[in-house]
């Protein structure tokens, strides 16, 4: 959840396990090998009593060693995530509270080697959380009309927090706001109010909305209209024959998308003549009707049934025609993190993605909204989408906001009034997205659906694609960059999302020259190097352990060059070649240990 935001920039750093390639490293990782088909950095996560017996030695090890990860005797430590290496390694992410109070910004993960020693600590803020009092001197109610004001829009309750950030502790109330009227989807703002002075410390849109308020606004002062490509209208496989016998039970259906034709579904059947749009291979992945509203749960959806199994036509004239892209993408992705990752869903806790169409009046966007832990796609704005966005790697992108949500969690470093999103965590966030979402397309391989190293080529945009990985600064709707420099800082996130989106196509393709699939790319460096690539297996196993297990809600993209090391260390061993290429791709996009920040932790 976007909760976090900053107003100046803050580096998180792996300390201790978190080796540079140009500085003395500290990887303890048994190398594997360079030259293994598939190595996997399967997302083992412990159960029953080794995972309390994992938890209770991070904890006392945060504990332990309070001068590297900042805990104090004040301070509570609650588990969000603990994973378990093929090599050994453990993981504990951590949230804190202070004197009893949540602290934004205070997460934290403890690394433990294959005994369960200490090995380190990556951290989101470097200074000593404390406050005088955990006594507000604005009540709850005046916090919540602040918040309202700010958000244009009805506050829920206001809950007492630390705000970590900005090199500070503040005493402060957090406040959900829903219904903003500032933003075209209404979407809930998180809105964080000093308690003692009443300023408004951030406002930030929950919800992750593929086509930013920015680009929205330019597209419509461009006179754009898409015009999405769509799959081939083959008319779907007959379904099935209906089991007979107890219900609910699995059924084969089929499909007609908008945007990949003709697709098997896997549904349930709850009666002789009656299916729903729930996957329960998949952990009950579901999709259903939001019925032009904007609701807030996903469980205020209507279900969608049919009485034959068949769904959709191919065309906006059956309202189920969204609902089989929006499945098959939810579905998709779900496989491509468990078969390539180990991970059991967005939250790996075995629960399948939910998705609701048909969300709101004249919405031409689809987001990641954690408030209901689902996908939300509107129909179109009328004026520049005319169909709903439910490509596959929309659906892709989308739904690794989540899986960023379970994990790191990036912030951005501020929000403006329109909702746009600026800054170097942010940006991770959106390049994160747009790296999964594109390796969702390749995991698939649907015929109808090529995969590519495009973003957003199927919603059928002038400029053909919305943002690409081989040569960001193609796209020029978003003014979206190749390499990192100073301006990084305070850059809004698609448009910098560039920085290691480039960075991770170099690692997994290389630079210059070269035809994938079809699609010719031509991949610059910054500093006249060239790079070979790795291959996209290797590059994706490396960008998610940095993801799950090194990266904070702070970082920056020395930082993500840091855990990527690190991550490339644990997997192949550190004089590996892909460890040494982690390190060339950074420097080719003009991250390196020589121009890392300095003196400005939080």
């Amino acid at each position: 959840m976007r909760t976090t935001p900053t107003h100046r920039r803050i580096v998180a750093v792996a300390v201790a396990v978190v080796a540079a390639a140009t500085m003395a490293g500290t990887a303890t990782a048994t190398p594997s090998s360079a030259s293994a088909a598939k190595v996997t950095t399967a997302s083992a996560r412990p159960t029953g009593s080794a995972e309390t017996q994992l938890v209770k030695a991070a904890r006392a090890a945060a504990f332990a060693h309070a001068g590297a990860t900042g805990v104090s005797k004040a301070d509570t430590l609650t588990v969000k995530d603990a994973l378990v290496d093929p090599e050994g390694k453990r993981h504990v992410r951590f949230e804190r509270s202070h004197k009893g109070v949540p602290v934004i910004g205070g997460d934290v993960v403890v690394h433990l080697d294959a005994q369960q020693k200490y090995a380190g600590a990556s951290r989101a803020v470097h200074h000593d959380v404390s406050v005088p009092t955990v006594k507000p001197k604005l009540a709850a109610h005046e916090a919540a009309a602040k918040a309202a004001a700010s958000a244009n829009g009805t506050a829920g309750s206001a809950q007492l927090v630390i705000d970590a950030r900005e090199g500070k502790s503040v005493l402060a109330y957090q406040v959900t706001v829903t219904g903003s009227r500032n933003a075209e989807a209404g979407s809930a703002h998180s809105v964080v109010v000093d308690a003692a002075s009443g300023k408004v410390l951030s406002n930030t849109p929950l919800t992750d909305g593929f086509i930013s308020p920015q680009l929205q606004a330019k597209l419509r002062d461009l006179g754009q209209q898409a015009a999405p490509r769509t799959g081939a209208k083959t008319p779907a496989k007959k379904p099935s024959k209906p089991t007979a016998g107890s219900f609910p039970a699995p059924a084969t259906g089929s499909g007609t998308s908008f945007f990949v034709g003709a697709v098997p579904l896997l549904t349930t059947q709850t009666g002789q003549n009656s299916f729903v749009l729930k996957d329960p291979s998949r952990g009950n992945a579901e999709t259903r009707d939001a019925g032009s509203k904007e609701l807030e749960a996903f469980t205020n959806g209507k279900e969608l049934t049919t009485a034959d199994n068949k769904w959709g036509n191919g065309t906006t004239s059956d309202v189920n025609t969204a609902a089989v892209d929006a499945q098959y993408g939810i579905t998709s992705t779900f496989d491509y993190y468990k078969s390539v990752f180990g991970r059991n869903g967005i939250k790996n806790d075995g629960t399948g993605p939910h998705a609701l169409v048909h969300f709101g009046s004249n919405v031409g966007n689809a987001f990641w909204s954690p408030d209901c832990s689902c996908m939300l796609y509107g129909d179109g704005d009328g004026e520049t989408f005319k169909q709903p966005l439910v490509a596959l790697d929309v659906t892709g992108h989308e739904l690794t906001h989540g899986v960023v949500e379970a994990t790191a969690n990036f912030q951005p470093t501020r929000t403006d009034a329109r909702g746009n999103q600026f800054g170097e965590a942010g940006s991770l966030n959106e390049s994160f997205a747009d790296i999964f979402g594109t390796a969702v397309e390749f995991k698939t391989n649907n015929p109808q659906n090529p995969p590519n190293y495009l973003i957003g080529e199927k919603l059928g945009l002038e400029q053909t694609f919305l943002r690409r990985l081989d040569h960001p600064s193609l796209d020029k709707l978003e003014g979206t960059v190749d390499s990192w420099d100073s301006g990084s800082y305070d850059r809004e996130v698609h448009a910098g999302s560039g920085v290691s989106s480039h960075a991770f196509y170099l690692l997994a393709e290389g630079s210059g020259q070269k035809t994938i699939g079809g699609v010719a790319y031509d991949s610059p460096t910054s500093d006249g190097s060239t790079v070979t690539g790795i291959g996209r297996d290797k590059a994706e196993q490396i960008f998610y352990r940095a993801l799950t297990r090194y990266l904070v809600s702070s970082s920056d993209f020395h930082d993500a060059r840091t855990a990527t090391l690190q991550a490339a260390a644990d997997i192949y061993g550190q004089g590996s070649t892909e460890y040494q290429t982690v390190d060339k791709a950074w420097a080719a996009v003009n991250v390196t240990a020589d121009n890392a920040p300095s003196g400005t932790k939080g």
